[in-house]
């Protein structure tokens, strides 16, 4: 009798836990149409507005809440900017006299989320970062041409989960 006691508590303890969970989004259903424009590049780096644009609607349509519309027919809009791009040495390569062999890039992006409808900006310029690393084997422009999806798919994942941490 103790341990049907003791289970009953347990039980009741872990249903408790769960009470508020749901599997529903917490983004109202009136804004869950979304368009977004191809992200501002003020980074210096050709073509890779594009690639992050394109990366963060994959990356939406993927996570499923969200539907991509035309901006006339969305009731948010996502704008996107690229504010800088890093890279750094992290290996060298004693063999070609030190000559930098692994580089580090970073990308910083700036969102605004506006509600089309209101005007209201929901998320106002808030600055999202990402990283990854690429080796150049003598030619940079291939190692960043390499490294542009991967940094781009980082960076589109932490913008979406931004965008659903605001409800």
């Amino acid at each position: 009798m103790k341990l049907f006691g003791h289970l009953l508590i347990l039980a009741a303890l872990f249903l408790n836990g769960c009470a508020s969970y749901t599997w529903r989004s917490r983004v109202p259903e009136d804004l869950r149409t979304m368009a977004v424009p191809v992200f501002e590049n003020e980074s210096g780096q050709p073509e890779l507005d594009a690639i992050v644009t394109k990366y963060t609607l994959r990356e939406l349509q993927r996570e499923g809440t969200f539907k991509i519309e035309r901006l006339s027919d969305a009731s948010l809009k996502l704008l996107g900017k690229l504010t800088r791009v890093k890279t750094e040495s992290i290996t060298f390569d004693r063999n070609f006299g030190s000559r930098t062999a692994e580089y580090r890039l970073s990308v910083v992006a700036e969102i605004t989320l506006v509600d089309t409808a209101s005007g209201k900006t929901l998320i106002d310029r808030q600055k999202i970062k990402a990283r990854t690393t690429f080796l150049t084997h003598g030619d940079m422009l291939t190692g960043l041409q390499d490294a542009y999806p991967r940094v781009a798919k980082e960076l589109s994942r932490s913008i979406v989960d931004a965008i659903l941490a605001h409800w």
